[in-house]
């Protein structure tokens, strides 16, 4: 089963392949959400600082009746903070706001503050420090690995040239209609797990008639079929729901899409 399979990272910390995404679930939500999922058989929860629903989370793991080495948690250092002081103080906070104990995976939100995303400044020092608050904190047994997000080839590369612990992983958006092939080898080729967020495309996938008939030709849903094809790409997928009866179909992925296939979903483009 999909939710028994894990990728494992460069130090050796098992990642579970699928995970519950929290993005726009609010904070009075949050923990019955994660309570669903870890009773679905979810380990892998995905939150972040910006999402401000740690506190929520926290509580759905620590009242979900497993046991806390069992579950795997990911939260993000906002993206706005760009320095090591604040990134470091963001990271207790963090720690303090989900109450488990050390955060199994801590990354870095993104390379820029949303407000300037993609745009002409690239904080490529900025990120450094970020990055050794980051590593202090590994170092410290506060997180078990580190990584970041929507991170592209150079902001890598920036952080690769002179770290002392490589990036462990690298979310970014990744579905059907969106793959970003050479990002992806980069990653593979230096021991870097890509993660897929949003793989249903922010409900865009849902409209798709293409996508929809290649999921009627495999029996399956829309967003079974696109867990499915990032989980194929070796990607973790983290699709983001809060109704029971979809974080359990979204589990239900154990068919494989042929290569021909793949390669047609590959070339769908999206409005």
């Amino acid at each position: 089963m999909i939710l028994d399979e894990n990728f494992i990272l460069s130090n050796g910390v098992a990642i579970p392949k699928l995970g519950l995404g929290t993005w726009l679930i609010p904070d009075s939500e949050a923990a019955e959400a994660v309570r669903h999922a870890i009773a679905a058989g979810y380990r892998h929860i995905d939150t972040a600082q910006a999402y401000e629903n740690e506190i929520g989370t926290g509580e759905g793991v620590r009242s979900s009746g497993v046991p806390r080495g069992r579950l795997f948690i990911t939260s993000k250092v906002a993206a706005e903070i760009k320095d090591y002081s604040q990134a470091a103080a963001s990271i207790d906070a963090s720690l303090a706001r989900l109450g488990c104990g050390p955060i199994d995976l801590m990354i870095i939100h993104c390379p820029q503050p949303w407000a300037e995303f993609r745009g002409e400044k690239r904080y490529f020092d900025e990120n450094k420090e970020v990055w050794r608050a980051l590593e202090d904190a590994y170092l410290a047994g506060k997180v078990r690995a580190i990584g970041v997000s929507n991170f592209l080839i150079d902001d890598l590369q920036n952080i690769l040239e002179d770290c002392r612990i490589k990036p462990m992983v690298n979310q970014f958006r990744l579905h059907i209609g969106e793959t970003p092939s050479a990002l992806i080898g980069f990653c593979n080729r230096n021991g870097i797990v890509p993660e897929a967020y949003s793989p249903i495309a922010h409900g865009k996938a849902l409209l798709n008639t293409e996508i929809a008939s290649m999921a009627e030709k495999y029996g399956v849903s829309i967003p079974q079929l696109c867990i499915r094809y990032t989980l194929q790409l070796g990607a973790v997928s983290l699709p983001k729901s809060t109704k029971p009866s979809h974080i359990r179909a979204n589990t239900q992925v154990e068919f494989k899409i042929s290569e021909e296939d793949m390669k047609s979903l590959q070339a769908i483009k999206l409005d």
